[in-house]
């Protein structure tokens, strides 16, 4: 049997990425796979890690291999909103842009996958198939913050937190895209960081949660991980 071309093989440092297909890297052929895989580099950080700053040049995008990803912006006077949360196997940068519009933090431990932004933006005028992926997931970032303007502008403060927790369970329980109606996850977020997010008070925040809670709509376990044993009664307690 003849062997298979070299520039026809999986690279090794792709080949045992889960994110590979789901990814933008799933839009790329078997040639530009190995030249990007060649450029790229493996790295972890830490919770609270800073990996980009809002008006650095950018010089390298990356792909989120694992963990959430907190975006914030900066006023002139220093204060920050988070304004969205990036997870597995989301892009993490902004294609044709000299530097950077946010500020980037793991909110938990991260596994990054980064490669050159000159690479990256020579294929996507070369490959229309990954300049469609990276379309199609800039246009559901567009829609969840337009959802999530509902959210902010019109919810309750229970409604709110029974939001965001839904959209992290959507993002980071495998079991959501397999039709089950419970769920289990580690909240990426500090109550004070839920706070920020959704425009409340920590208080209010840990008053919800715990209401939550003692109406077993969830449960708490170690203080981060969250059980939804029917995610029809957080549905209707977020509103949808």
């Amino acid at each position: 049997m003849e062997k298979e071309p070299t520039s026809y093989a999986i690279p090794v440092l792709c080949a045992s990425c889960k994110g590979r297909n789901r990814g933008v890297c799933g839009a790329l052929d078997h040639d530009q796979l190995a030249e990007l895989a060649g450029a790229s580099c493996r790295s972890a950080a830490g919770s609270g890690a800073a990996l980009l700053w809002e008006a650095e040049r950018v010089d390298n995008y990356a792909n989120i291999l694992s963990g959430v990803v907190k975006l914030s912006k900066t006023l002139s006077d220093g204060r920050q909103q988070i304004v969205g949360l990036q997870f597995s196997p989301d892009f993490l940068g902004r294609p044709f842009r000299s530097d950077s519009a946010i500020n980037a933090q793991a909110a938990t431990d991260v596994t990054l996958c980064s490669f050159p932004k000159a690479a990256v933006e020579r294929m996507l005028r070369e490959s229309p198939e990954l300049e469609r992926r990276l379309y199609n997931q800039a246009l559901d970032e567009l829609d969840e913050a337009r959802d999530w303007m509902v959210t902010l502008g019109r919810k309750t403060a229970s409604e709110k937190i029974a939001s965001l927790l839904l959209m992290i369970a959507h993002h980071t329980d495998p079991s959501m895209t397999k039709g089950q109606n419970a769920s289990r996850f580690d909240l990426p977020l500090s109550r004070a960081d839920i706070a920020d997010f959704l425009g409340l008070t920590v208080e209010t925040v840990s008053r919800q949660l715990t209401r939550l809670r003692d109406d077993k709509v969830i449960s708490i376990e170690n203080n981060r991980q969250i059980v939804v044993p029917d995610l029809r009664r957080l549905k209707a307690r977020a509103g949808n």
